[in-house]
C-alpha cells in the first residue's frame, strides 16, 4: 500500500520543547520573539510549555519581526482584546531605493533601480529625510499593507497576494505620535549588488493597527525613491518591554528543570488595564456566583472614570471580576479568582 510521504518537519530556533506536568495558571505571558517564525508556532510551543491549548496571542508578528509578542493563557486570553489596543512602540530599519512586493527584505525586488534613482538618493540628506518624516506623524489615514493579515471576503490579505490576486484594502484611522530617524543615513550595496540604497534606523510609536512596513512603504513614495523594511522589532506594547521579556528557548529550560512559567496573574495585569472600585464581602461573594451588584456612584469611580470595564477588587487587594454595566446595576464579565 503506497502511502504519502511527510513532509519534513520545520526546525524551530528554540528546537523541541518539552510538555509541562501540568496546567500553568491563568494569566500573561510577554514572549520575545525571534526572527523567522510565526505568531502561531510561539502560540504552538507555549501550548505545551504551559499544558493547555487554551493560549492566544494579543496582535500578530510578522515572521521576520522580533520583539514583544503577548500571550494569554487559559482566562487570560479573554484580556487579549484590551492588551491588543494599547500603543505600540517598534524599532525598524528603513531602506530607501527599491521596492519589494512584500514591503520588507524578504519579498521579491519589483523596481530595479536606474541611474535617476541613483542620483535622487545621493541628494537624500538627513534633514529632507527627518523632514519627510514628520508629515507621517499624527492622525492620519493609513492603506494596510497588501501582505496583513486583514480580511477580504473571509480571506486574509497576505493569502490573496501570495495567490497572486489582486488586493484593494481601504484606508483606515491611525496615529503615529513619533517616527523618528535613530541613526545616520548610510549606502549600502546589500540589498542590490552594485547599487547603493540608502538605509537608517527609525523608532516609531503608534496606535495600535498600524502597520509599519505601510509607514516604510509611504515614505519612500513620498521621497520618489520607493523603499522597504530591513528589520523590525516591537520593543513595547503598553508599558511592557520587550528587553523584560524571555524568548521561547529560556522558557523551555525553565519547563525542562521543573520550573514553572513566570504567568503574570490576571489580578496584577487587571490593575494596569482597567479602573479600580472595590467591593464588600457581600458584593464580592455575589459577583462570585455570578449575580449583579448596585451600580457605583460617579463619586465612587476611580478619578472619576465612568468608562466600562471595571476591575472589582475587595479592600484586602483580592481581585473578584471584571464588570460591565447591565441598566442601573454591575454584571461581572470576567471572574478573577475562584
Amino acid at each position: 500500500m503506497n502511502s504519502t510521504p511527510s513532509l519534513p518537519r520545520r526546525q524551530m530556533p528554540w528546537g523541541d520543547v518539552p510538555r509541562a506536568a501540568c496546567a500553568a495558571p491563568d494569566g500573561i505571558l510577554p514572549v520575545n520573539k525571534d526572527a523567522g517564525v510565526t505568531s502561531h508556532d510561539v502560540v504552538g510551543a507555549v501550548r505545551r510549555l504551559a499544558g493547555t491549548r487554551k493560549v492566544g496571542h494579543a496582535g500578530t508578528l510578522d515572521p521576520m519581526a522580533t520583539g514583544l509578542l503577548i500571550l494569554g493563557i487559559g482566562r487570560g486570553t479573554k484580556l487579549l482584546t484590551y492588551l491588543s489596543g494599547k500603543n505600540k512602540t517598534y524599532e525598524a530599519r528603513i531602506c530607501l531605493g527599491v521596492r519589494t512586493d512584500t514591503e520588507d527584505r524578504e519579498g521579491e525586488i519589483v523596481s530595479l533601480p536606474d541611474a535617476r534613482l541613483a542620483a535622487r538618493l545621493k541628494t537624500l540628506g538627513g534633514e529632507e529625510i527627518d523632514a519627510a518624516l514628520r508629515k507621517f506623524t499624527g492622525r492620519q489615514m493609513q492603506v494596510p499593507s497588501r501582505v496583513s493579515a486583514k480580511k477580504i471576503g473571509g480571506r486574509r490579505a497576505y493569502d490573496l497576494a501570495r495567490a497572486g490576486e489582486e488586493v484593494r484594502l481601504s484606508p483606515r484611522p491611525v496615529t503615529v505620535e513619533s517616527f523618528l530617524r535613530t541613526g545616520p543615513a548610510v549606502f549600502s550595496q546589500e540589498t542590490v549588488p552594485g547599487f547603493a540604497t540608502l538605509e537608517f534606523p527609525v523608532s516609531v510609536r503608534c496606535t495600535a493597527g498600524t502597520y509599519i512596513r505601510a509607514l516604510a512603504r509611504d515614505l519612500g513614495e513620498y521621497l520618489g525613491v520607493g523603499a522597504h523594511l530591513r528589520m523590525l522589532h516591537r520593543s513595547s506594547v503598553g508599558g511592557r518591554r520587550s528587553s523584560r521579556a524571555l524568548g521561547v528557548k529560556q522558557y523551555a529550560q525553565m519547563t525542562a528543570a521543573g520550573r514553572p512559567l513566570p504567568v503574570l496573574p490576571l489580578s496584577a495585569v487587571c490593575k494596569t488595564l482597567f479602573p479600580v472600585v472595590y467591593v464588600g464581602a457581600e458584593e464580592a461573594r455575589a459577583l462570585r456566583f455570578g449575580q449583579f451588584i448596585a451600580m457605583r456612584e460617579p463619586g465612587e469611580c476611580p478619578a472619576g472614570e465612568t468608562g466600562f470595564p471595571f476591575a472589582a477588587y475587595t479592600e484586602d487587594g483580592t481581585a473578584v471580576a471584571l464588570l460591565s454595566a447591565r441598566g442601573d446595576k454591575l454584571k461581572p464579565c470576567l471572574l478573577l479568582t475562584p
